[in-house]
């Protein structure tokens, strides 16, 4: 974005603004990097209990943070946004990121390997991997949005440990494309619980990103196997990557790469059910679908998530601006708000009947009982309409 604009230092920006939290941006260095606190620790006391921690640091740690510090709803002012996006300070952070996100996981594969670990130590050991395979994807979103052919590469890179390096393409041009309609199996729809979700996402994001790129291979003059095709070229190191994973440390190796990649590429379809869960943009009369608009993603303000996550929770901006860099994305007045920041909204979608109780009546005060503007599961429409008492007048909206 504003790729026209010259490189500047923070020192340009309008002498009346700083960015208050221009140094608390490390935290995003930070917080990956402490899934390996468990693993450290164990090695210098043995304690298998101790590799718990980062995963109690994650899902629980960060959300009481979040209540306890509560949200930032400030923006930017508009004037510094130019200075502040070409900044390069702020993406010397990502960058950084993607080199040791891939040691991190690397050194997870090993220690698995080299130590005896009882079972639930091994579990903890998965999960944290897991947490860090979620942050090379939340990377991996904010870098594949740049122009930079740097930046698209080191996206490409960084989502390849865990074997989901379509998800360069499948959001792109997919899901921002599609967002907020029942045609994309990134967006959850009302009364879908995330494990039914996650059975049509993964499945569907991937079959949608070979379909992309297999178009764009035909457009191109070439074979959709051909090296010009991104999902063979993050495949390629994916494939790469873990067999050399499994030469160095026995082909035993290769189930914990797995488990640890699921778990990670599952922290992406938790995102991705709390971000537009149950909205749905109107179908107008040309068949058509209205363009996506602020009102039409969850947000949250919460201060240490948005620190940890790029401000991924300032969502509607993110999809109104899909290239402006994470640092300037903005607050606006009057959108969805999560009641808590993403991992305090992870564990309550993974109890179902607690994720309906809290979200439903939030989403329908949203829509103002409008069930054209919502996105239900097709088998629970029947169910929900006469539980919450909407007429449902006839209408293409499934």
């Amino acid at each position: 974005m504003h790729a026209s604009i010259p490189e500047m230092t923070a020192a340009a920006m309008p002498a009346s603004w700083r960015d208050p939290s221009r140094y608390r941006w490390l935290l995003s260095l930070l917080v990956p990097s402490l899934v390996g606190a468990g693993p450290l620790l164990f090695i210098g006391f043995g304690d298998a209990r101790l590799l718990w921690l980062p995963v109690a640091l994650v899902y629980i740690g960060l959300p009481v943070l979040d209540a306890v510090l509560g949200a930032d709803n400030s923006n930017p002012p508009e004037e510094a946004v130019p200075s502040l996006e070409a900044d390069r300070y702020y993406r010397y952070i990502t960058w950084a990121l993607v080199p040791m996100l891939w040691a991190w996981f690397v050194f997870a594969a090993w220690f698995v390997a080299a130590h005896a670990l009882p079972w639930h130590g091994l579990l903890a050991v998965t999960l944290a991997t897991g947490v860090v395979g979620g942050f090379c994807i939340n990377v991996g979103h904010e870098l594949g949005h740049k122009r930079s052919r740097l930046e698209q590469t080191l996206a490409k890179l960084v989502l390849a440990p865990t074997g989901y390096g379509h998800f360069f393409i499948e959001h792109n041009r997919g899901h921002h494309r599609d967002v907020a309609t029942p045609a994309d199996p990134a967006s959850s729809r009302m009364g879908e619980s995330i494990y039914r979700f996650v059975l049509r996402e993964m499945p569907g994001a991937w079959r949608r990103a070979w379909a992309l790129e297999c178009e764009r291979m035909q457009r191109l003059g070439k074979s959709r196997w051909s090296l010009r095709n991104d999902i063979v070229q993050t495949s390629a190191i994916t494939l790469a990557f873990w067999s050399l994973l499994m030469v160095w440390l026995g082909p035993e190796i290769i189930v914990f790469v797995l488990a640890a990649s699921f778990w990670a590429n599952f922290q992406l379809t938790s995102a991705n059910y709390i971000e537009h869960y149950g909205i749905a943009r109107l179908r107008l009369g040309d068949g058509r679908y209205e363009p996506c608009k602020p009102q039409h993603s969850w947000n949250s303000n919460h201060l240490i998530s948005n620190w940890a996550l790029f401000q991924l929770q300032r969502h509607s901006d993110h999809h109104a601006h899909a290239a402006r860099r994470y640092q300037c994305l903005r607050n606006f007045e009057g959108i969805p708000q999560l009641p808590s920041g993403y991992f305090g909204m992870f564990l309550l979608a993974y109890v179902p009947p607690l994720w309906f109780r809290v979200m439903d009546r939030r989403l329908l005060a949203l829509v103002g009982d409008d069930p054209h503007r919502l996105n239900i599961e097709p088998s629970r429409r029947s169910q929900l309409l006469r539980r919450y008492s909407l007429h449902d007048v006839e209408r293409d909206n499934a």
